[in-house]
Parts: C-alpha cells; structure tokens; sequence
C-alpha cells in the first residue's frame, strides 16, 4: 500500500455530517482511502471517513454514505427531521 492510502486526514475533523445508512447525526474524525481488491485483478480505493455518533461510538463508513449537514438545503433537513 502506497503512503498515501495509509495517511489519515484530518481536514475534515468536526464537520457535521447524516449517515444516509444509519439515519443518524455524527462528527468526522478522520478521513482516508481503503484498498479493496477487485475481482480480475487490481485495486479499488474507495473512501472513507472515521465518525462518532451521538452516543461517543466510533465507527468508519464509506464516504458515499454521508452528507455534510452544511451542504443539505432547508426541505432535505426537513424531510430528513433536521430542522
């Protein structure tokens, strides 16, 4: 693995984001790529994020499934019981 797949960053640390999978508010901590081999041969990095909801429990989630709160509008955080 490449150094750069090892890096966590930490840009994104405390934006508040809606995982669309859990239906829950949490905070990132950390952000990184995560290797996957896929069938054929070769590699996949897909993203990723370290989070913590609510409750203080860490957990990592692809990146496709949450949303920074900042960049929803005021009918999405309706809909989704945010406002």
């Amino acid at each position: 693995m490449t150094e750069a797949l090892l890096k966590k960053d930490k840009t994104l640390y405390g934006t508040k984001v809606y995982n669309h999978k859990t239906k829950e508010l949490g905070l990132i901590i950390s952000t990184w790529f995560n290797r996957f081999s896929k069938n054929g041969g070769g590699y996949e990095d897909i993203a990723y994020a370290t989070c913590v909801d609510y409750n203080g429990r860490q957990y990592n989630t692809p990146m496709d499934n949450i949303q920074p709160i900042e960049d929803m509008d005021e009918e999405e955080l309706k809909k989704l019981g945010l406002k």
